[in-house]
């Protein structure tokens, strides 16, 4: 299973847009974040592609970020211990680039990895996240992630 539906319902948005994306891609059997299936499924431009890894804006960003990076293997892989050396030292530096480009005073960094079931990912396909509080909302709500 590549998508977990279960997974994209989000206690602090009522909005079943996401869900239903995700149960299209449930019923196609694809993994979204596979090369060749990506364009259909994700419309945001890629903003930084290197050998290893994209960086593209999340097509559903949590509420209340002011960013939202998606940071997607460019390989199908699940598991940490499918990342190689290199692959780790690239994405600091996209990392490294987007955050001082952007100039994100702070943010947090999570990496969902292995069985959706434990994560709280739709999708399986490694992928990591950075995101940023909109500090210019007037809502004092934290943001909320499913981990697990």
């Amino acid at each position: 299973m590549h998508v977990n539906p279960y997974n994209s319902n989000r206690p602090d948005n009522n909005d079943t847009t996401y869900s239903k994306v995700i149960s299209k891609i449930n019923k196609d059997g694809v993994c979204p974040f596979c090369r060749e299936h990506i364009s259909k499924y994700h419309k945001n431009p890629i903003l930084y592609e290197g050998k290893f890894w994209i960086l593209t804006d999340n097509m559903y960003p949590y509420q209340n970020t002011k960013y939202h990076f998606l940071l997607i293997h460019k390989d199908h892989i699940e598991n940490f211990s499918e990342i190689t050396t290199d692959s780790w030292l690239e994405l600091q530096d996209i990392c490294k680039l987007e955050i001082n480009n952007r100039k994100i005073a702070g943010g947090s960094f999570f990496m969902r990895f292995g069985d959706t079931q434990y994560t709280g990912a739709t999708v399986s396909h490694l992928h990591a996240h950075i995101v940023s509080r909109d500090l210019n909302t007037n809502s004092k709500n934290p943001i909320l992630a499913r981990l697990g």
